[in-house]
Order: structure tokens, then C-alpha cells, then sequence
């Protein structure tokens, strides 16, 4: 249990560390693109207004900055790259303008233009340059600026960011796995005591309850029946069914290794296991339906499958109403062994119940009547067995049907 809480702590972190470090990359990187598409467009908005030119900056008493927007540099006219192509209405080209940019020639520009005129597209790009239509007298003209330079810088941050994010993120990995172990050993130490206290207190109480069951017995003979006596005898049974299922519990959940794992056939185990619990749902007036596969085998213990298929029958039968049904079906079910045990429910099973119901003396009725004779531990020895087995197991509600499903990966020895 500890490996597999440390695994699920480093997982957690990883995941935790990889989405916030995704979210502000590219949330960077978004900003950064946003940028340059804004700039581009803003150069290209005042090219677009003068028919793909820049104004006269030296004409006016104000100078470059009655023409330029807020924030462009005065030396922009002087270093932009562009050109411009009209279009007349008839789709053809009228004029272009390349006097700007060395790369494009007038064939160029009057391919790029008649694409876009023909996707009726206002802004966009075409390889590294920014275009954007504006209408005019004798059609549509198209003005184009090279940005180049500013989506290289911005691939290169691009790449940058997402090379040092990875780099952090590979050397934060290594720390958090390295600190794993110092991060949850309190919570080790805390659960090894835990189990300590459960075994060491169950091996102390079983002396008192079997001296208590002894002097029981001997009164009993002295005195005959009594009920005050019947009633200690029961209670001290009850107790020390709880006290070795306590140490049963714990012992199933301290190592998956702790018992011998071997091959066996477990479609004859579940078969005798449910056999005995036909008369009792019999005398209950139950139907009790047994639908087993055959010839299956599993590695695993074959005296605990057969307590997890007692306890979940044993289960089943104290939830059951009269006249209710049980069904246990166990298969193969592609690279799976699947059993499911299900039963008519007595109780109102809610979605509080189906988080819980594996929980330690958990139990549906809020009362915690004790009439039905369990502990409220049973379904929590059923997990602890699937889960030495390396499987699953779940409960779910299909109607008034209340089903437990244990699956197990199928192997051999």
C-alpha cells in the first residue's frame, strides 16, 4: 500500500507540475503570437489608409507623431518591409507595388493577391508576411508587410520556452522522486502503526475473550441455561469473529506476498464456495442464481478467493429482501477474470453508499443495527483480497440491484 500511495504522490505531483507548466508556456506563447499579430496589423491598418503607403512624415506641423499610432517606432516607414496589389472588381490585377521589398517581385505579389481575393479572406498570413483588404474606388487592394523576423524570434522563444520547461520539468521529476519517500513517511509510519496496534491488540484480546467463553461454559454446566449467560457467550463469539477478522484484514493488507500464490482452478472453488449458500437463500424464500465458467483457472490463494466469494455471498443474502433474487456469474472476459455478485436491496443505496461501502465498518443502514449479524468489515476484507491479487473491485447500483464487481488479470504461473 505504501509503494503503490507513493507512486500515486509522484504521479500526482508530475501531473500537477506538467499542466502548470503547459498552461503558462503557452499561455506565453499566446501572448507573444497575439503581439505580433497586433503590431503587424496596426502597421498594416496605416498602410492601409494611405493605398499602401506610408504617409509623408515630414509634411505637417506635428511631424512623424501626428501620423504614427501610440507606441510604433518613428524609424517604422524606414525599416518596414511591404508591398500592395489592386484588385479590380473583375478580379484582376491593376497595380502592384514592390518598390518596399526586395524578395517579391510584381508576379509574386499578383498570385499572392489573387488567392486571397479569391477566399474573400480581410487579414491573414501568406508564408511570413501579413496581409489585410481594403476596399477602394477601383476594387480591393491588398497590402502586405513581411514579418519575417518577428515569427522567427517568435519560433525561437517558442522553442526556447518549451526547451527550459522540459529541462526544469525533468530535474523537478528527479527531486520529486528522490523526496517521495520523505514526503508520505509519515503517513507510513502512521499506517505501520496502525497495523501494529491491530495485530499486537488482536493477539491480546483473543486470551481474555477464549478465558471469558471458558468460564462461560463452565457456569453454564454449574447452573444450567441462562440467558444472561447465553447473551455474554454470544457477544464474546461476536467479539472474537471481529478481533480475527480485524487481524485477517490487516495481515491481507500488509504485503500482497504474505500468502503462497499458485496456479489452481477457481471456476471448482467458486463453484463449492457458493454451493452452501443455496439452502439458506432457499429457507429465505431467495432465488439464488450461480452462472460459473468452466475450467478457469488463476494464479493466486485459493482460501482467500474462497472467503471473497463467501463474503460477498454472505453479504448478498443479509441485504436481500424475502423473496428477493441473488445472482453470482464469474467468467472470462477477454485478458480478465470477472466475478460479480449481486442482490435485490433491502436498504436504499445512494451515491454516499457507493463511495463508502468498501470503507471500514461502514455500513448503509444509519442505525448500525447489528441484527444482521456482520461487523461492517466484510467488504473491506474483499478489497484487501482483490487487491493482493493485483485486481479491482467496484459496486454499482443497476436499479433496486445492487452489484459488487471484482476483476482480476488474468496470468499465469
Amino acid at each position: 500500500m505504501i509503494r503503490r500511495l507513493k507512486i500515486r504522490f509522484t504521479a500526482l505531483a508530475l501531473t500537477a507540475l506538467f499542466v502548470l507548466l503547459a498552461v503558462i508556456v503557452a499561455g506565453m506563447n499566446l501572448l507573444n503570437y497575439r503581439s505580433v499579430v497586433e503590431e503587424a496589423d496596426t502597421t498594416l491598418s496605416l498602410l492601409s489608409r494611405n493605398q499602401g503607403a506610408f504617409p509623408d512624415f515630414r509634411e505637417g506641423p506635428g511631424g512623424p507623431m501626428d501620423w504614427l499610432p501610440p507606441g510604433m517606432s518613428p524609424e517604422l516607414p524606414f525599416t518596414a518591409r511591404f508591398f500592395s496589389v489592386l484588385v479590380n472588381n473583375s478580379g484582376e490585377v491593376v497595380n502592384t507595388e514592390t518598390s518596399r521589398i526586395f524578395a517579391i517581385d510584381s508576379g509574386t505579389a499578383s498570385r499572392y493577391a489573387l488567392d486571397i481575393a479569391k477566399k474573400g479572406s480581410a487579414r491573414g498570413f501568406v508564408e511570413k508576411y501579413r496581409y489585410m483588404s481594403t476596399p477602394e474606388r477601383m476594387g480591393m487592394r491588398i497590402t502586405f508587410l513581411d514579418c519575417g523576423r518577428e515569427l522567427d524570434l517568435y519560433h525561437d522563444f517558442t522553442l526556447f520556452s518549451i526547451g527550459m520547461s522540459l529541462a526544469g520539468y525533468a530535474v523537478t521529476a528527479v527531486a520529486v522522486c528522490f523526496f517521495a519517500g520523505k514526503f508520505i513517511r509519515p503517513v507510513a509510519e502512521s499506517y505501520e502503526k496502525q497495523k501494529r496496534f491491530i495485530t499486537d491488540a488482536g493477539h491480546e484480546i483473543r486470551t481474555p475473550l477464549t478465558i471469558i467463553s471458558a468460564n462461560v461454559d463452565v457456569l453454564k454446566m454449574d447452573m444450567g441455561e441462562n440467558q444472561c449467560l447465553e447473551d455474554i457467550g454470544n457477544q464474546a463469539k461476536r467479539l472474537a469473529g471481529l478481533t480475527n477478522d480485524l487481524v485477517c484484514l490487516a495481515r491481507m493488507e500488509e504485503s500482497r506476498d504474505s500468502r503462497q500464490m499458485i496456479e489452481f482452478p477457481v471456476s471448482e472453488v467458486v463453484l463449492d464456495t457458493a454451493a452452501p449458500f443455496r439452502t439458506p437463500a432457499q429457507t429465505q424464500e431467495k432465488e439464488f442464481d450461480c452462472q460459473v465458467q468452466p475450467m478457469l483457472t488463476m494464479v493466486g490463494n485459493n482460501e482467500t478467493i474462497s472467503q471473497l466469494v463467501s463474503i460477498l455471498l454472505d453479504n448478498a443474502l443479509k441485504y436481500s429482501p424475502r423473496g428477493g433474487r441473488i445472482s453470482l456469474q464469474f467468467g472470462r472476459q477477454g485478458r480478465r477474470l470477472v466475478l460479480t455478485v449481486s442482490n435485490t436491496s433491502v436498504l436504499p443505496v445512494t451515491d454516499e453508499t457507493l463511495r463508502h461501502v468498501f470503507d471500514r465498518f461502514y455500513r448503509a443502514d444509519s442505525s448500525r443495527n447489528s441484527g444482521t449479524g456482520g461487523y461492517g468489515i466484510g467488504l473491506s476484507m474483499a478489497r484487501a483480497i482483490v487487491n493482493a491479487h493485483g485486481g479491482k473491485i467496484s459496486a454499482s447500483l443497476d436499479g433496486n440491484v445492487f452489484l459488487v464487481t471484482a476483476v482480476f488479470p488474468l496470468q499465469t504461473s
